[in-house]
């Protein structure tokens, strides 16, 4: 396969995801996806466990502040609060294997974004991983804070009875659908060193493309087995939107 077919671009941002799950297995680009791919099914196996064994605790407590006369609403606000739980176990545990990973994620972006448009990756090895271990890690930091007030917002709208149970899980999905587009979009981005804020306004710009994306990199996190292969084809997906959507303005090399 050439460059060019390669880089035909999908329709939209949902189907780059789809795309990353064959671009994972590029020849020559196997290796880079391996310690993606351990680190996630590690937290994602517990994950399952944690979710599985506490999901049905967590719901009746949230349910137990709703009042007598709204019980009626009970089986409605049962799969919407179970829904919302999934999202927020798995965004968490995304977090902390995209922190783990990060410098790994990097460096198979850098090189499918090479193979993709028939250029010479950089040589720099894990050498070049140490090296960039400060600037990768101040970069999910950023991610971070940017993230944490918005979260604790939102889990504290949906402590309050009836209006916060029923609009927290619908307004909590979008915000992890957009925070996942930012995630894994991120990383062909800060290989080109362009800053978070810039990064960030050209995702908004785009904002139909990165909630696509963003919604199927979540409800495939919520997914059993399938949760387990998110994290290398999201950055694989990621990066050929990069390479066709943003790369023309934006790359440095």
């Amino acid at each position: 396969m050439n460059p060019t077919q390669m880089a035909k671009q999908p329709v939209s941002g949902a189907s780059y995801f789809l795309r990353g799950f064959s671009l994972m297995f590029t020849p020559g680009i196997r290796r880079f996806v391996i310690i993606p791919l351990v680190v996630n099914l590690l937290l994602m196996g517990t994950l399952i466990g944690v979710v599985l064994s506490q999901l049905s605790d967590w719901i009746n407590g949230w349910l137990s502040y709703l009042p007598e006369m709204l019980n009626w609403l009970l089986y409605v606000l049962w799969p919407l609060l179970a829904i919302a739980a999934l999202v927020i176990c798995s965004y968490f545990f995304s977090t902390v294997a995209n922190w783990i990973a990060a410098p790994f994620n990097g460096l198979l972006a850098e090189h499918l974004e090479a193979k993709l448009t028939g250029k010479r990756p950089p040589d720099d090895g894990f050498t070049g991983i140490i090296k960039d271990l400060p600037r990768v890690f101040k970069r999910e930091w950023q991610k971070l804070a940017y993230y944490l007030p918005k979260a604790l917002g939102l889990l504290l709208l949906m402590w309050i009875p009836a209006i916060g149970q029923t609009l927290g899980p619908v307004l909590w999905f979008l915000f992890s659908a957009w925070m996942m587009g930012i995630q894994y979009c991120d990383y062909p981005f800060d290989n080109h060193r362009v800053s978070f804020p810039n990064m960030k306004a050209t995702l908004r710009d785009n904002k139909g493309s990165t909630m696509s994306f963003g919604a199927l990199v979540m409800f495939f996190t919520m997914t059993p087995i399938l949760n387990l292969f998110v994290m290398p084809a999201a950055v694989c997906g990621a990066t050929a939107m990069w390479v066709d959507k943003y790369r023309g303005n934006l790359a440095r090399y």
